[in-house]
């Protein structure tokens, strides 16, 4: 069992029948004690999914917000990743699938890329990580890498640029 957030225990509750107020009174009691606090919960799933899973932030706004964290407590949850640190796991994510990678490079270039878009990052992150650790892998690779313009291939991919 994991910690719930406040949302979280309201649905529970209110399948279970039992009414608002009861519900209310409740939580409000958990939330005086400590039981639940959903700034906490939000710290430890960014923490958690951030470096477990190598989610970026997008992905873990999204995951907070479907477990009823509220908008501002996320946002100062997702603070605790930068975009350096946020780039640097893409890498790290790119390197460890890269190892087992077999195909032409603009096959792996395309695999790799959506898997980080699948984890929530941004094109142009995703495509700067997947470029630099092409290029370092070995001569075709390389030679394919340099072709790409990471910027350009970001901006085509990205409709809010």
């Amino acid at each position: 069992m994991r910690p719930r957030t406040r949302a979280e225990l309201a649905k529970v509750l209110a399948r279970k029948e039992i009414s608002e107020e009861v519900i209310a009174e409740v939580l409000d009691r958990y939330d005086e004690v400590g039981i639940i606090d959903d700034a906490a919960f939000a710290r430890a799933w960014v923490t958690s999914r951030h470096h477990g899973r190598g989610l970026a932030r997008r992905a873990l706004a999204n995951e907070l917000r479907q477990r009823g964290v509220d908008a501002e407590v996320a946002t100062e949850a997702l603070e605790s990743v930068d975009e350096e640190g946020e780039a640097a796991t893409a890498r790290a994510l790119v390197d460890r699938k890269l190892r087992t990678a077999t195909g032409a490079p603009d096959a792996i270039f395309r695999r790799l890329v959506a898997m980080l878009a699948r984890k929530g990052y941004s094109a142009g992150v995703a495509i700067r990580a997947v470029k630099d650790a092409l290029a370092a892998r070995d001569a075709e690779a390389a030679e394919f890498a340099d072709q790409l313009d990471a910027d350009a291939l970001a901006s085509d991919a990205d409709p809010t640029s």
